[in-house]
């Protein structure tokens, strides 16, 4: 069943896309902003307090709804995982990058770029900013939830998409933020320490593998997100191109360890880190289906194995 879900809600989620209007992780990052407003304190035990409060609710309330009766529960799952990945609305938002820049439309193209980046968006170069984020968004909008919900179900796939929003929201190393948003941060750091690295896993078989594995093992561990490096160091070696740099945030120009090898990407290279992200999703798939199949078999054949242990055991003490 769950092997079904996930596929039918990827399916759905690339036919229906994002919902212009309404979305939940949407509603709650303006909710975060709220209670931002009216309750921050640069302190960490506020911080947690109203990270657990923003976290625990939904996250039990999913739980509860996970397991009603009949088609209800599987109902409700399916709708969680479609709202929590965003593997449709990664494209729609990562292709008219691609578009602008074939056009020759640079200020589209880097206005389409600033939307989905945190850097500063006049200094930014765009092809790079674009398959960073293409990338790490790769793990966090898509692997992320699909391996929470194959581990907890739609609870797991929930707590993972909300505390990632609020990360995204709070989980900044400036003065403001770096007690505040300490729980946030520390919380998306547990919940992608194992997804994040199925990822770098993903993008490396299905790229340059050897490359992948080692700009992963070498350049990773520089990387100031434990997360983030392993999945663009893989992704970028699998590419083989170079993300990394210099990049300057919210005023401030940051000099990041180089990525990947080989040369700065271009515009074709974006429509390749999409088609990393693609293909890993199928390749999951394909994974995930098979692991069901042979445990429906197994379970199918479960009422032999007993049987079959007292033969052997029979004829071995024989």
């Amino acid at each position: 069943m769950t092997a079904f879900l996930m596929a039918l809600a990827i399916l759905l989620d690339w036919l229906l896309g994002e919902p212009r209007r309404w979305h939940p992780l949407a509603g709650f990052g303006r909710m975060a902003a709220w209670l931002e407003r009216r309750l921050y304190a640069p302190d960490r035990p506020r911080g947690v307090l109203l990270t657990a409060l923003l976290l625990l609710p939904p996250t039990w309330i999913a739980a509860e709804l996970a397991t009603l009766p009949d088609h209800w529960g599987a109902g409700f799952s399916l709708l969680a995982l479609v709202f929590a990945i965003g593997h449709r609305s990664l494209h729609d938002h990562v292709r008219p990058i691609i578009a602008a820049l074939r056009s020759g439309d640079e200020a589209a193209a880097r206005l389409a770029t600033a939307r989905i980046v945190s850097r500063d968006a006049g200094s930014l170069e765009i092809a790079p900013a674009a398959c960073e984020s293409t990338l790490e968004n790769g793990s966090d909008g898509v692997f992320g939830a699909l391996f929470w919900f194959l581990v907890a179900g739609a609870p797991g796939a929930i707590l993972y998409r909300l505390a990632n929003t609020l990360d995204a929201t709070w989980g900044y190393k400036t003065p403001r933020y770096l007690e505040f948003g300490w729980a946030a941060a520390k919380l998306d750091d547990m919940l992608g320490i194992v997804p994040a690295r199925l990822t770098a896993l993903t993008y490396a078989l299905l790229g340059h593998t050897r490359q992948a594995l080692d700009c992963w093992r070498e350049q990773a561990p520089a990387w100031d997100s434990p997360n983030a490096g392993p999945v663009m160091a893989a992704g970028a070696g699998a590419l083989g191109i170079r993300l990394g740099g210099a990049a300057r945030y919210q005023g401030e120009w940051h000099e990041r360890p180089p990525l990947g090898t080989g040369e700065p990407p271009a515009t074709q290279d974006i429509e390749r880190a999409l088609a990393l992200v693609r293909h890993g999703v199928l390749l999951w798939l394909a994974l995930i289906g098979a692991g069901a199949a042979v445990w429906w078999g197994l379970s199918r054949a479960s009422p032999l194995l007993p049987t079959i242990l007292d033969f052997l055991w029979e004829n071995l003490l024989a």
